[in-house]
């Protein structure tokens, strides 16, 4: 997953990305002003923004305001201080997701930023079932027909993108776009290897494939068991 920070504090966002790629395991990209968080989120694709209201050039409202008129549907996370003017049912009205005030728990924002992608993704449920895998995305944890499989932090990332988009081709630049962030060229050689061992780890004991290659277009889970919420 690929989540957008905008937000000048400094410390803050250091302490942010790190909780979230730590933790969560997202690729984070950062803005330091609303013009800048703006022109990220119109020219890549995100999962999640989280948006703080207090910010140069462009306050917060102003980016959540621009984004909807531009129908950029992607869910948002308002970062607020306590007191400020910009009542929540404003926010909300606008188009915002969520809201935390500030000072917050950083477990807290990650559960918060979890939750809503899940959202974004029509999937309200922590657990993730396509066929017979299920994918715990509190306990980051994976079963293929009530085994258990253990995977890497990139091979399970991997397997909940395309779990997120069952039966959906998904191209080699989005795994990487939503797995790396700005750096994610560097890391393109790497992708099919992370593919192939997560297949093999998904087939070990069961007949079905799990994941389709279309050469020159990407990947597809490829179960054929209907899919449950």
């Amino acid at each position: 997953m690929r989540v957008l920070l905008v937000e000048d504090e400094l410390r803050l966002v250091e302490n942010i990305a790190a909780a979230l790629r730590e933790i969560a395991g997202f690729a984070v990209d950062c803005a330091f002003d609303g013009r800048e968080g703006v022109h990220l989120a119109g020219n890549r694709c995100y999962d999640l923004i989280i948006l703080d209201l207090m910010l140069p050039l462009l306050d917060g409202q102003g980016v959540l305001r621009k984004l909807r008129a531009d129908h950029d549907r992607t869910p948002v996370l308002i970062l607020t201080a306590r007191g400020e003017a910009t009542s929540i049912v404003e926010l909300l009205d606008a188009g915002a997701d969520d809201y935390l005030a500030k000072p917050f728990d950083l477990g807290e924002l990650v559960a918060r930023t979890k939750a809503l992608i899940r959202r974004g993704n029509g999937v309200a449920h922590p657990v993730l079932r396509v066929g017979d895998i299920e994918l715990d995305t509190i306990q980051q944890s994976v079963q293929r027909d009530g085994a258990a499989i253990d995977l890497t932090a990139t091979e399970y990332h991997i397997l909940e993108y395309l779990m997120h988009r069952p039966r959906v081709i998904v191209s080699k630049r989005q795994l990487l776009e939503h797995l790396y962030d700005y750096n994610w060229e560097r890391h393109s050689n790497v992708v099919e290897a992370h593919v192939s061992n997560l297949r093999r780890k998904l087939d070990a004991n069961v007949a079905e494939p799990s994941i389709e290659t279309f050469r020159g277009r990407g990947y597809r889970l490829s179960l054929r068991e209907p899919l449950q919420a």
